[in-house]
């Protein structure tokens, strides 16, 4: 039995092990888990602690030793609705902060500065912050993020299209006949020779993207408002006189 999907709910590797234990050996001693799982006794000890904060393990001392087991099952849905409503809380209270961190963010933003994001999710945060601008501009665009993270992807779009955030796409000339309609944007086809890598470019607002989304993800992020508007002239000329429908 794989319980390591407990670790997506926030337990350790080694309160995952003490539970499978316990859960395994049913009511039992340190001295079972110890030789169960071969981790030190004091951390064993720190771990029984911590899951029966947790509700998830019980104990009962038995001629003079105390005995773990394991709480209902059910107790772990119990713990994913407590964790739930413990997110909830946290999101309402930097909600209330938010205006605050970004005053003093926007007040120390250069208008010239560069960064790198790393990996689905630091991609993913870039592609968020499009929403918070017009229009977002794509040359040599290739449906990397639809085909690879499709659930993201559609519920990016949904607020896309909500937000009004119109979407110019450049698509490489291969991806002619693949693009779906329920993308609900604007789009052409480079020539061929614009393919051959994995790179696309991306403009909104004052920002400038490099996205290199093969095996490993990188977005190259450069804010500069003169970089910026002569990548859109770009695009506009890419889009008037070299793509086609």
């Amino acid at each position: 039995m794989n319980l390591d999907i407990l670790r997506k709910v926030g337990l350790s590797e080694g309160e995952v092990k003490v539970y499978r234990a316990v859960l395994e050996i049913g009511a039992t001693t340190i001295n079972n888990v110890h030789e169960r799982v071969g981790m030190d006794r004091r951390n064993i000890y720190d771990i029984l602690n911590k899951l029966i904060e947790r509700g998830l393990i019980s104990y009962f001392d038995e001629n003079g030793k105390r005995t773990f087991r394991i709480s209902n099952p059910d107790k772990l849905i119990s713990y994913i609705e407590e964790k739930k409503s413990n997110l909830e809380d946290i999101r309402k209270e930097i909600m209330e902060i938010l205006p605050q961190v970004k005053e003093v963010f926007n007040s120390k933003k250069e208008e010239t500065f560069s960064e790198i994001f790393k990996g689905p999710e630091g991609m993913k945060a870039v592609w968020d912050d499009m929403l918070n601008y017009p229009e977002i501009r794509w040359i040599a665009s290739g449906m990397y993020v639809p085909e690879r993270f499709p659930a993201f992807f559609k519920d990016w779009n949904k607020r896309r299209i909500a937000l009004k955030v119109k979407s110019y796409h450049l698509f490489r000339h291969e991806k002619r006949g693949e693009i779906p309609n329920h993308l609900c944007t604007v789009f052409k086809f480079l020539p061929k020779e614009f393919s051959g890598n994995a790179a696309v470019t991306v403009i909104y607002g004052d920002k400038v993207i490099q996205q290199l989304l093969g095996e490993e993800i990188q977005v190259f992020v450069i804010q500069s408002k003169e970089l910026a508007e002569n990548y859109k002239q770009y695009h506009r000329y890419l889009w008037d006189k070299v793509a086609k429908e």
